[in-house]
């Protein structure tokens, strides 16, 4: 079994900067994709940010310039960090991974989620 266990978040005024992390443990033979969602209230998940097994990235238009998503393949972490928040950006930060086993299957998973709330 795998787990993803996120780190991070919180309040911040508007314009301010954050960070979260996610890390994953268990029974990894490879992570193909790495990255952050997010729901705010009464709306559908979105995709923030990802990070693939060869680091390339692709990010919502709405975060564009303000986010950062890296990651550390030797400890199987992944960072988002956020600057210049929003308002809009309040919601529940989601970590989510594609990881293969070694019988060469891919599976999702989803992290239990953390909380960033924009607000002056």
């Amino acid at each position: 079994q795998v787990q993803l266990v996120e780190s991070g978040g919180g309040l911040v005024q508007p314009g301010g900067s954050l960070s979260v992390s996610c890390a994953a443990s268990g029974s990894i033979f490879s992570i193909k994709i790495m990255g952050w969602y997010r729901q705010a209230p009464g709306k559908q998940r979105e995709l923030v940010a990802i990070i693939r097994d060869g680091n390339s990235t692709r990010y919502a238009d709405s975060v564009k310039g303000r986010f950062t998503i890296s990651r550390d393949n030797a400890k199987n972490i992944v960072d988002l960090q956020m600057s210049s928040l929003k308002p809009e950006d309040t919601a529940v930060y989601y970590c989510y991974a594609i990881i293969s086993n070694r019988g060469g299957y891919n599976y999702q998973y989803w992290g239990q989620g953390t909380q960033v709330t924009v607000s002056s």
